[in-house]
C-alpha cells in the first residue's frame, strides 16, 4: 500500500481484508463512543466479529476534541470529562444488551428443512431507556464468536480509570516513570476491586514506548540522530494543542509552564506539564518529539531489552504497544532483532496459545475462554441456552439491580 501516512483509512473498512489473509491475529479497533449509535455499532462490531472468527476488540474512547464533538454531535462543544464519561458508560451498557441480551446462545437453528432460521422465543427488543439512549428494538445480528468484542479502555482522568476499572480486559496506561505506571496500575487494580468486584489480576496493563535499535549502541544513536533532523518543533506544538486545547504560541521558550494546568480540568494536560520543577515550552517540545522522552528506549539489542525489562519488573505493565519512527523499519527491527532477545527472557512468547483461536482466548491463553470472566460487569447481561425469555428478563433485571444499572 503506498503512502500509507497520508490518508487515513477507516479501520472497520480493512480489518475485514487483513482478517482474510491471518488466522491468529487480532484487531483492536478504536472507535469513540461520540462516533455513532450504539445501534449501528452493535451491528459493526458482531459483522466484524463474524468475519474475523473471532478475532475483534474494541478500544473504548469518549473523544477529547471539541471538533470531533461538534461534527458528530449537531455542532455540540464538547461535554466535560465527567459527562463524557458517564454518557460512554450508558453507551456501553447499551452495547451490552444488544449484543448479549437480545438473542439467546441458542436462538439460530438453520434448519433447512423446516425453513426456520431462528426461534423467535430466542429472540428479544432490549427496551432500553436511559438519561442519554433510548434503544427499544432488536439487536440486528445474529450472535458472533465471542459474543462482546475484547474490551479495551485508554482514559487516563480519574473518570476515565473508573470506566476502565469497570468494563476493560485491556487498558492502556501512560506515564514516563515506572514508578507513576506502577501507582496508576495499582489504582486501577484497586478500583475493580474493591468498585466492581473483580479479580484484579484478570485486568492486563499495556503503555506506548518508542525503540531504535540496532547490532551496536552507536548504530542505535546513530538512527536517533538521523530521525531527529526530520523532527518539527511547530508540528510538536500542533500536537500539544490538540491533545490538551491549550496553544503554547503566547508563551516564552523559557517559561514555567506548570502553571497551565491549574484551570485546565484536561488528563492528559496535568500528566505533560506535572513536575516538580520547572517545565518550559523548550521541555515540551522536546518531550513530545522523543528528544528526551522517558519511554524512549535506544541501544544494542541486549541494553534495549535490559530497559524494557526493568520497566516490566518496575512497573507491572504486561505488555507494550510500540511506536513507529520509522514505517516499516521500526516494526522489522522489532521482529527481527528485538523479539528474539525478548523470547529467551521470557518476556515475549514463541507462538499464540490457541491456534486459530479468538483474540479473548489468545488474550487469557486459554482454549474456550470466548467470553468475559464471571466477575466482569457484561458476564450477567448474556442470555444463555435453554433459559426462556421470561425466566431471563427476571434475571437480568436482578442482576442489573445488583449492579447499580437501572
Amino acid at each position: 500500500m503506498e503512502n500509507t501516512n497520508s490518508f487515513f483509512f477507516r479501520p472497520t473498512a480493512t480489518v475485514p481484508l487483513m482478517a482474510s489473509v491471518t488466522k491468529n491475529l487480532a484487531f483492536g479497533l478504536t472507535i469513540s463512543t461520540l462516533a455513532e449509535p450504539p445501534y449501528h455499532l452493535a451491528r459493526r462490531l458482531a459483522t466484524l466479529d463474524h468475519l474475523s472468527k473471532g478475532r475483534i476488540g474494541w478500544n473504548i474512547v469518549t473523544t477529547f476534541t471539541n471538533s470531533a464533538s461538534r461534527n458528530n454531535l449537531n455542532g455540540q462543544d464538547l461535554a466535560v470529562n465527567t459527562d463524557r464519561y458517564a454518557r460512554a458508560d450508558e453507551y456501553v451498557d447499551v452495547i451490552y444488551e444488544l449484543l448479549l441480551s437480545s438473542w439467546r446462545d441458542d436462538a439460530v437453528l438453520n434448519d433447512k428443512a423446516k425453513r426456520i432460521y431462528a426461534d423467535p422465543d430466542g429472540i428479544r427488543k432490549i427496551n432500553f431507556e436511559g438519561k442519554h439512549f433510548t434503544v427499544p428494538g432488536y439487536q440486528f445480528t445474529e450472535p458472533s464468536p465471542q459474543r462482546l468484542p475484547l474490551i479495551i479502555q485508554a482514559g487516563g482522568s480519574p473518570p476515565g480509570e473508573k470506566f476502565g476499572a469497570r468494563v476493560a480486559e485491556l487498558v492502556f496506561v501512560n506515564e514516563d516513570t515506572p514508578e507513576k505506571l506502577r501507582t496508576k496500575i495499582d489504582r486501577i487494580k484497586k478500583l475493580a476491586h474493591e468498585e466492581y468486584g473483580r479479580n484484579p489480576d484478570n485486568l492486563k496493563f499495556v503503555s506506548l514506548i518508542e525503540v531504535y535499535i540496532a547490532e551496536t549502541t552507536e548504530e542505535a544513536y546513530a538512527k536517533f540522530e538521523d530521525i531527529l533532523q526530520y523532527v518539527s518543533e511547530e508540528g510538536a506544538q500542533v500536537l500539544f494543542g490538540g491533545w490538551t486545547g491549550v496553544d503554547l504560541s503566547p508563551y516564552d521558550w523559557d517559561e514555567d509552564l506548570r502553571k497551565i494546568a491549574e484551570a485546565n480540568p484536561r488528563s492528559h494536560l496535568k500528566s505533560l506539564v506535572a513536575s516538580p520543577v520547572k517545565i518550559t515550552r523548550r521541555d515540551l517540545v522536546n518531550k513530545i518529539t522523543g528528544k528526551t522522552s522517558k519511554t524512549t528506549f535506544i541501544g544494542s539489542v541486549k541494553e534495549v531489552a535490559d530497559q524494557i525489562e526493568d520497566l516490566v519488573d518496575k512497573s507491572g505493565l504486561d505488555g507494550f504497544n510500540f511506536a513507529y519512527n520509522l514505517w516499516p523499519g521500526s516494526f522489522e527491527d522489532i521482529v527481527d532483532l528485538l523479539l528474539p532477545e525478548l523470547r529467551k527472557r521470557g518476556l515475549a512468547w514463541d507462538d499464540y496459545p490457541v491456534q486459530n483461536g479468538t483474540f479473548r482466548e489468545n488474550f487469557y491463553g486459554q482454549k474456550g475462554q470466548t467470553f468475559v470472566p464471571e466477575d466482569h460487569s457484561a458476564f450477567g447481561y448474556k442470555w444463555n441456552s435453554g433459559v426462556s425469555k421470561e425466566q431471563f428478563e427476571k434475571d437480568l433485571k436482578a442482576y442489573k439491580e445488583k449492579n447499580n444499572r437501572l
